[in-house]
């Protein structure tokens, strides 16, 4: 039987003490209330996680308002203080087996599947792709509307409030979905961002808003509370997306994360053990690493222990997310760490039970 240490270590990130290094990746699953609080199917869906071994579990992305965030139906949000009431038993579920639960707050921004509201985004660029069928979206996106000077401030105090409301109810930190396309990634990259104002233009400026809202989150919660961000090259309506300037960019966008104060940095590609941007070279989770000096969670592809523990093995990455694979797996720490088989992922066969985003058939 192999043993994989390096998975079953403990870590601390900020104030989060973790028993290893294995983390349940954010997942769509559209299963919450339409008012978007949480229910107790959801309760038992983070709780098998946290029975099967995770030592950390970052939710489905949630909505920080109700303005114009969210994405999908009948996904959670933290826009009022009903729907974090409504998270409250999850969470007391997840530390009743000794788990650790952190809010994935994210802004749908232009990638609105519903027609709830009208979409913004940095710019009226429409998105490329199609809406997400499993998702209920059908045919083309809109023209999303480009934000205004006043929105895009009301959405900075939208994600601060709702890091707040996550603190008060028990979750253990809160991570900045600024990945796989959603609006905080549609202001990074430069096709999506048009404007010419302090958002827009080079790399740094197109970071601008991700950068204030950690620094509000920050604000908000305090210097002892968990904040992560997850970044991303791909997104989930344009899955082979690369940054224009490689490795340049991402040495922009890591120092300038971490100069914002976050506990973590989540990158997450197709194969995380991949290099980012050529057919050698560093992974992403490696350039996190080099630029940032910050804990780094990698996400893509790592549900074979093998891929995984080399990651943490190499000092590529300090903790590691399985998505899919923990699907079929719930208790997937718990079998890798006592030797034990592990199920393939079938999207075709999970699907009428298990709702995923595109992104995340591959992590």
């Amino acid at each position: 039987m192999t043993v994989y240490s390096n998975l079953f270590s403990p870590f601390q990130a900020g104030s989060l003490k973790l028993s290893n290094r294995a983390v349940l990746s954010p997942m769509t699953r559209t299963s919450a209330e339409a008012s978007g609080l949480a229910n107790d199917h959801m309760v038992r869906y983070y709780t098998r996680f946290a029975k099967g071994g995770f030592g950390l579990i970052i939710t489905e992305g949630i909505y920080p308002d109700a303005t114009n965030s969210r994405s999908y139906e009948n996904q959670p949000g933290l826009a009022n203080e009903a729907q974090a009431e409504s998270w409250r038993p999850v969470i007391q579920a997840v530390h009743r087996e000794r788990g650790k639960i952190v809010a994935q707050l994210m802004h749908a921004g232009a990638l609105v599947q519903h027609n709830g509201f009208e979409p913004v985004a940095p710019s009226a660029v429409k998105p490329v792709g199609t809406m997400l069928e499993d998702h209920g979206g059908s045919g083309e996106f809109a023209v999303p509307r480009a934000m205004t000077q006043e929105e895009i401030r009301n959405s900075i105090d939208s994600f601060a409030l709702a890091a707040l409301r996550a603190k008060q109810v028990g979750f253990d930190g809160v991570e900045v979905h600024a990945a796989n396309g959603y609006l905080l990634d549609q202001f990074i990259t430069d096709y999506t961002n048009h404007r010419t104002d302090e958002y827009g233009g080079s790399t740094e400026r197109r970071l601008r808003l991700v950068v204030e809202v950690l620094k509000a989150i920050r604000a908000a919660v305090g210097p002892d509370y968990t904040v992560g961000v997850r970044i991303s090259q791909g997104k989930v309506n344009d899955f082979h997306h690369k940054w224009a300037k490689g490795e340049a960019d991402a040495k922009i966008i890591f120092e300038q994360l971490a100069a914002a104060s976050p506990n973590y940095i989540h990158t997450t590609e197709y194969r995380a053990y991949a290099p980012a941007f050529a057919e050698d070279g560093p992974t992403l989770a490696e350039l996190a690493k080099r630029y940032s000096n910050l804990p780094v969670i990698a996400n893509g592809n790592l549900g074979e222990p093998e891929r995984a523990a080399q990651l943490l093995e190499t000092g590529d990455a300090d903790l590691v997310s399985i998505g899919t694979s923990a699907l079929v797996n719930p208790d997937w720490a718990n079998k890798v760490k006592e030797g034990k088989e592990l199920k393939l992922f079938d999207h075709y066969f999970l699907h009428p039970i298990a709702t995923l985003r595109e992104d995340e058939l591959v992590i």
